[in-house]
């Protein structure tokens, strides 16, 4: 058989040679593509640090310098799209006449040349991208207008007049301020679409007109509450600050949002008005909730040299029976440090009622047992106290109770037995926005606790108290904060020796005077036991520096006496200092602190040091 063999026409042959060809030219191409090129950018001062902020956050050039490096045509083009980016910038800070000048290496953007020339720069150095700008004049608000019907309250919050500058954001927020006025006057379905601008160039004016729409005025509507598990919707009803038939206002719903949020029984409140109105021309609101877990355990350590290691637990209900009652069961363990001479103990269980008799009243109930082994007593006693603690305001709150202790406490060898009734009283005003890490704000407490010692000796006395600290943030970012701490108290009825050892007073430890042992500052014994007194003074000046992200560093000074049967600030006055470390994380930070005494005792450390969560106050 033979073999048939086919000739390609020559035509075909050279064409299929030819795509062969092509084919290894883009491959080649493809293979050989030049390098990116690195660069640098200069933006060139305008004199405006907000505007130049804006022009360097709207740059691709400088966001994507290192993520995305190009070259050749495509590093041009970024440069040109930026370009317009830059003009947008201009013109909303009221620079309509601005221009923008770019060169790569000294070549303007439309050289020709300039893709090849990139694409044959060498890497180092890197090229220069170059960036001017011709500000012009700043243009301003010509007429400022609301073309449509509004309630005559409405015009004044536009808070823009003629003469202003021309700046989108001013115009912007103005729009925004029309819009929540609209809504506060009762007209929840408002809307205040972008408002129209004319440019005037001949004059450097832009006139803008608002042209909202009111819709009709409306009062709140049905009030609907969505995803109650163990909650029950009786008290959220009583609870909740809104109520059907009253004057639509976001402000009012954002408050009984917020105070639903804050009784602690909810991850999620969120209140959502409806879109339209219902047949009686009311606005319906829903409240959808989300509880949080029902039940929590903590677990935290904290250690310093006097107080040794502190293992501490805490099991939490945050709902016990279904109105947002909280039952708190507490332990803790003292392995013991210089002022600790045998490991102590504390358990503790504490209910808190929400709303008992009134509203934003809360009925608390204490009962607590303690064992510790201090340098200054020893103590074994049970605890019980009954407070009805009142909220007054955002700010203040006020508490008044009944407490009982019955205790044995052994001081110089002798142990007595001590029952003692008190009446707490107490007023409390919180400015601040965070509990283990506050940036300004105040805190106050003055407290004041008529006891009764009943046993031997029987004595009636008074404890009084004044304590507070306050926060500074200096440059208004929460990263430098001056803080400051202080103490006065006097027990006023009795002297020292007819004060149980715990009811006295005493310095040295985290809480007042760091740099000596806890307890050890102000009368003392023969034998260098803390007596304690009847009379307290401590202050502290602490600099908070943020360093980075999430560290931090902080000095500190305290300084505190202890007078024995005297008035506050007539003793002797001791005084430590030190540095710390923290690392800050979403429960707040982690505290390092190293303190020396600057008038050393008898006996005592030359340093302490104290780690914990939180802030030192």
């Amino acid at each position: 058989m033979r073999r048939l063999r086919t000739r390609l026409p020559t035509a075909v042959r050279w064409l299929a040679a030819s795509l062969i060809v092509l084919i290894g030219i883009f491959l080649a191409e493809r293979l050989l593509a030049a390098d990116p090129q690195p660069y640098t950018v200069t933006l060139k001062p305008t004199g405006d640090d907000a505007l130049d902020a804006a022009l360097k956050g709207s740059s691709t050039l400088i966001s994507l310098q290192k993520s995305a490096p190009v070259a050749g045509f495509a590093m041009a083009e970024r440069a040109r799209k930026d370009a317009g980016r830059f003009e947008t910038a201009l013109h909303s800070f009221g620079y309509y006449k601005a221009t923008v000048s770019t060169t790569i290496a000294g070549h303007k953007l439309d050289d020709p040349a300039l893709p090849a020339f990139i694409d044959n720069a060498p890497a180092k150095p890197p090229l220069e991208v170059a960036i001017a700008f011709d500000l012009g004049p700043r243009f301003k608000l010509g007429t400022v207008t609301i073309s449509t019907t509004v309630p005559p309250d409405i015009p004044p919050h536009l808070q823009i007049k003629p003469g202003d500058p021309a700046m989108a954001a001013d115009v912007l927020a103005a729009q925004g301020r029309l819009l929540a006025a609209l809504e506060a006057d009762g007209y929840p379905l408002a809307k205040v679409p972008t408002p129209v601008a004319i440019l005037h160039p001949d004059q450097d004016l832009l006139d803008v007109d608002f042209q909202p729409v009111t819709g009709p005025q409306a009062d709140i509507g049905p009030v609907s509450i969505n995803g109650l598990k163990d909650m029950h919707e009786s008290f959220v009803r009583k609870r909740l600050l809104l109520h059907q038939g009253e004057k639509f206002n976001p402000e009012t719903i954002e408050k009984a949002r917020l105070d639903l949020s804050s009784i602690g029984v909810f991850s999620v409140v969120r209140a959502v008005p409806a879109s339209a109105l219902d047949p009686n021309g009311q606005l319906p609101i829903s409240f959808d909730l989300t509880e949080r877990p029902l039940h929590a355990v903590d677990l935290g350590v904290a250690y310093s040299t006097d107080l040794g290691i502190d293992l501490t637990t805490a099991w939490h209900d945050r709902n016990l029976f279904g109105n947002a009652e909280q039952l708190n069961i507490t332990g803790s363990i003292n392995l013991g440090g210089d002022a600790v001479t045998k490991p102590g103990y504390a358990l503790g269980a504490q209910f808190l009622k929400p709303d008992y008799l009134a509203r934003d009243q809360t009925l608390e109930l204490d009962l607590n047992a303690i064992k510790q082994s201090l340098q200054a007593y020893d103590q074994t006693a049970l605890m019980e106290k009954i407070a009805l603690n009142r909220k007054l305001s955002p700010h203040w709150t006020a508490s008044i109770g009944l407490s009982a202790e019955q205790e044995s406490i052994e001081q110089e060898d002798v142990t007595r037995t001590y029952n003692l009734i008190g009446i707490p009283a107490s007023l409390k005003y919180d400015s601040t926005t965070s509990l283990f890490d506050p940036t300004h704000g105040i805190r106050a407490t003055f407290s004041i606790t008529p006891t009764e010692s009943l046993g031997t000796p029987s004595t009636t006395f008074f404890i009084t108290q004044i304590a507070g600290s306050t926060y500074f943030d200096i440059f208004g970012n929460g990263r430098s904060v001056l803080a400051l701490r202080g103490l006065v108290g006097e027990v006023s009825g009795a002297g020292v020796f007819g004060l149980p050892p715990d009811q006295r007073f005493y310095a040295g430890g985290s809480a007042t005077v760091r740099g000596y042992r806890y307890q050890t500052l102000g009368p003392q014994f023969k034998d260098g036991t803390p007596m304690g007194g009847t009379a307290i003074s401590t202050g502290t000046v602490e600099w908070r520096q943020r360093i980075l992200k999430n560290y931090g560093i902080v000095g500190f000074m305290d300084v505190g006496q202890v007078s024995a049967n005297g008035a506050p600030f007539t003793s002797n006055w001791h005084a430590g200092a030190g540095i710390g470390a923290r690392y800050y994380t979403s429960i707040g930070p982690i505290r390092l602190d190293v303190a020396v005494p600057l008038n050393k005792l008898p006996g005592g450390d030359s340093l302490e040091v104290y780690i914990g969560i939180g802030q030192a106050f």
